[in-house]
């Protein structure tokens, strides 16, 4: 091969020299090319240089400029010395790697001669900001957006880069990180590979990473390495269904010259490629190559140096051949073997005209902005068996689309990635997409923190082996979370580490515990963790397992004094009073109508006024002794019988209540109430309600801590009078515990604080917050869940209610005093009644009485009324009187 190289280079360097010689007026003006001669690329790149300059030429003999090529060896040389001291040359083109340009652009930038590099694409190139540094080709950084929007599309949410141990495989890092965390995807940790690693230290790397829990990884290396490592990931086990590989386009763009073994390893990969877009030009550029050198394979390497060379002929020309001339300028000690360098006067005005450069080139649209080319469209491949396979692209425009003639518009429809992208063979041969995240069985097991509880045992219980020593731990959230892990896709291996220090007692409060987490001591926490905001800053949870709150608890009583005036109580002084007047006032409005009529109504004046007294309160129990003749009287008594019907039932349902029915009421009826009277209030230990409290305003001197029920209960019934509480808070899942101890002498009155409930801790950003709150949420809607809770909140006492479904765990019966606000409209109609026949009597009466004495011709019977033929009962007092 490298004859082959040689014998051409011949050829179109005596091709030169014959046009030179053609061309008398033609100015040769002296180029330098900087490659690693001997290599595949190096011969494929000077290839493709010589045809560009042969080509472009020919196709303009009129130019009076030539360029003379001077091939610099950068593995002999100096990078870039040689050339500039020996043959003065106005540009340099290349060198391949990134490491050798970065000293190459210091040399030029003192140098004043621009260097053209089609290969570098460390972005740590553009840092040095060097205005004689154009990149003919496209910066690493560019294709992180392409990454992102792949990982966004099927999201994944971590993300593993394995790169170089070079200036190469470290310049996209910097973007990279940036572009995943705009998405919210986390980079655990990241896997770097030196260049020269053997196949054990690569063997170790991915060992090491199988048992991370990450399979999501990014590779951007050489090819030649690439192969290496993919080999032996397919023989460790990294290429089996759930793994991800992503290429950035450094490997994908040299896929040709990776062996065959290495592109089967590679079987399901996703890559990131240059595209190039098809033209006429391209096609027979190809064309021609492929008859030339049928045996070397053309890459993006070689068009980006075809049109590398064609823009620095063009500069060349359009900037005159004056000033070719150097000027000696000693560098100093800053260059390497201590050369003195001479400073191009052509050198500022070929970097105007190379700056202003724009043409349709081989690789596509030439044209530098900022000194480099600016991609639009990148491909995405799937390699595929022997080779790869276009399964979409990305645009600026669009984002990732099948079709690069995809319309915008149809894009606000998309809904799931295979509308982004056609079918994916992933590795392993799996169909379906992997999650990104799995939890290694051969990794260490999960550390999981629980609280050490002196109370609420029920919720999170620690205790020993006597035998072991090991730690045993049960209760209600410690069940739940064994249901969730059985829920989980995949198998999870862990430990429960109990919070507590060397003696047995509880290391710290809640905070502490959610801060281990944060601190990596445990990889998880699992107990009655409430979710709070503050948390929730250096931790991720769960969705809450069990709902929470903060509830407010005082003691009860009965609010009902039973002594020898409770038959009173039932009815207001008011009621009583009106009724007894009605009495007064029926009875002798009864009297009135009565008197004349009906014997039993006339008599000596106190036997009538007994009468009257006796008629108006038989009437209480409906058994009156004097019969009533007149129709007035009558329909009067008929409706104040209805009133007392209504007064008597209602009397006698309201006495029943009060004497059978305890009215249990809260001392305390909200936490307003306990602020203005200044009352002690109890609070969970080690609990954020005492936070919550002192942001609410209650004093530090107002508030007492407690562990257990008990402790709880001793404070309540103590009160506050006596060095106890008036009422204590405490979360709800607490607070049914309690109540099922004691839920005949206290009662939830109020829920002052609302929160999210309990949930499980992992570290931010972790993958199994996603799955544990998927298991949870298959836990809560299955039986399983109310089991649960039957098993651990029912069995204190089943008689007493659940104050979460019964807000009332004691439920009390609050009945008011009747008052004559119930009965004003019956009392209206017996008024009415009262004097409409009243009226009637009257008006009736002085008609009849002509003048005479009114009081003595009421003392009259009225023999005229019908009333007097009435047949009377033989038993009539009437008849008595005769």
């Amino acid at each position: 091969m490298r004859v082959i190289f040689v014998a051409l280079l011949f050829f179109f360097s005596v091709f030169f020299v014959v046009l030179s010689r053609g061309q008398n007026k033609k100015t040769e003006v002296n180029v330098g090319i900087v490659t690693d001669v001997g290599m595949m690329h190096s011969d494929i790149e000077m290839l493709c240089i010589n045809m560009s300059l042969a080509d472009f030429y020919s196709s303009r003999p009129h130019f009076r400029t030539r360029i003379v090529v001077n091939v610099g060896d950068s593995k002999k040389d100096v990078v870039g010395l040689e050339l500039l001291k020996n043959n003065e040359v106005k540009a340099i083109l290349g060198p391949w790697s990134s490491m050798q340009a970065h000293f190459l652009i210091e040399i030029g930038q003192k140098s004043r001669v621009p260097v053209v590099s089609y290969s570098a694409t460390s972005p740590f190139l553009t840092s040095l900001r060097s205005p004689y540094f154009f990149r003919a080709t496209y910066e690493d950084s560019f294709q992180v957006y392409t990454i992102r929007a792949i990982i966004k599309l099927f999201g994944w949410r971590e993300a593993v880069p394995v790169y170089i141990d070079n200036s190469f495989g470290e310049g996209i890092m910097p973007r990279l990180t940036d572009a995943l965390q705009e998405i919210n995807v986390r980079i655990p940790y990241r896997s770097v590979i030196a260049s020269n690693a053997t196949d054990h230290e690569i063997s170790v790397e991915l060992l090491k990473m199988m048992t991370m829990p990450t399979r999501v990884f990014i590779v951007h290396m050489y090819s030649s390495l690439a192969s290496r490592v993919f080999i032996k990931a397919r023989e460790i086990g990294l290429m089996k269904p759930g793994y991800v590989w992503i290429l950035t386009n450094g490997v994908t763009d040299e896929l040709n010259w990776i062996s065959e073994t290495g592109i089967e390893a590679m079987e399901g990969v996703l890559g990131v490629k240059t595209y190039i877009q098809k033209s006429r030009e391209l096609e027979n550029f190809r064309s021609r190559w492929r008859k030339k050198f049928s045996r070397m394979e053309l890459n993006v390497y070689g068009l980006w140096a075809y049109d590398a060379i064609t823009a620095l002929a063009i500069a060349i020309e359009e900037a005159g051949t004056n000033n070719l001339t150097f000027s000696n300028v000693d560098l100093g000690r800053n260059v390497s073997e201590l050369e003195v360098l001479a400073l191009s006067q052509y050198g500022p005005k070929l970097l105007q005209t190379l700056s202003t450069i724009q043409f349709k080139g081989l690789a596509g649209d030439f044209r530098f902005i900022k000194g480099q080319l600016q991609p639009s469209v990148f491909e995405i491949v799937n390699m595929i068996g022997n080779g790869e396979r276009s399964i979409g692209f990305w645009t600026e425009e669009n984002g990732l689309v099948k079709k690069l003639n995809q319309q915008p518009k149809s894009m606000n429809a998309l809904s799931t990635w295979k509308d982004h992208l056609k079918n994916i063979l992933w590795p392993g041969e799996a169909d379906s997409v992997p999650k990104g995240w799995e939890m290694p069985t051969n990794g260490k097991k999960l550390r999981i923190g629980v609280p050490k509880r002196t109370g609420y045992t029920d919720l999170v219980k620690v205790t020993r082996d006597p035998i072991t020593n090991s730690p045993v731990v049960t209760g209600f959230c410690i069940d739940f979370f064994e249901a969730v892990i059985r829920a989980m896709p995949y198998d999870v291996s862990y430990e429960f580490i109990p919070f507590e220090k060397p003696n047995g007692k509880p290391a710290g409060n809640y905070d502490d515990l959610v801060h281990q987490v944060y601190l990596g001591r445990y990889d998880a926490v699992v107990g009655d963790t409430t979710i709070l905001a503050n948390r929730s800053a250096y931790v991720d949870f769960t969705f809450p397992f069990f709902k929470s709150g903060v509830g407010l608890i005082a003691p009860i009583k009965d609010q009902v004094k039973r002594d020898s005036f409770t038959f009173l109580k039932p009815l207001s002084w008011n009621l009583w009073f009106t009724s007894f007047v009605f009495f007064f006032l029926v009875g002798i409005t009864v009297w009135a109508l009565e008197h004349r009529v009906n014997p039993d109504f006339r008599g000596p004046a106190n036997y009538q006024a007994s009468t009257i007294l006796w008629f108006a309160f038989s009437t209480m129990v409906f058994a009156p002794r004097e019969r009533v003749f007149s129709f007035g009287a009558r329909f009067l008594v008929i409706a104040w019988y209805f009133v007392v019907l209504v007064l008597t039932q209602s009397y006698t349902a309201s006495l029943a209540s009060l004497l059978t029915s305890q009215q249990l009421h809260p001392t305390i009826t909200s936490m307003s109430s306990l602020l203005e009277r200044g009352e002690t209030v109890g609070y969970q230990r080690t609990s954020f309600i005492l936070g919550k409290l002192k942001e609410t305003g209650f004093s530090q001197s107002s508030l007492v801590p407690f562990d257990t029920s008990e402790e709880c209960n001793e404070l309540l019934r103590k009160g506050s009078e006596k060095g106890g509480v008036s009422a204590a808070f405490l979360e709800i899942p607490y607070l049914r515990l309690f109540l099922g101890q004691y839920c005949n002498t206290y009662k939830m009155v109020e829920e002052p604080f609302n929160i999210d409930g309990f949930g499980f801790v992992f570290p931010i950003g972790s993958p199994m917050v996603a799955d544990v709150s998927r298991a949870i949420l298959k836990v809560a809607e299955s039986p399983k869940a109310m089991e649960l809770e039957r098993a651990w909140f029912k069995k204190k006492e089943e008689r007493c209610p659940d104050p979460v479904t019964n807000p009332d765990p004691n439920p009390s019966f609050t009945s008011r005093q009747l008052g004559v606000d119930s009965f004003w409209l019956l009392f209206l109609v017996v008024f009415v009644v009262c004097i409409l026949t009243l009226g009637k009597f009257t008006l009736c009466f002085l008609w009849k009485s002509k003048g005479n004495d009114l009081w003595e011709e009421f003392q009259q019977p009225d023999n005229d009324s019908y009333i007097n033929k009435v047949e009377k009962c033989p038993c009539s007092s009437s008849e008595t009187h005769a």
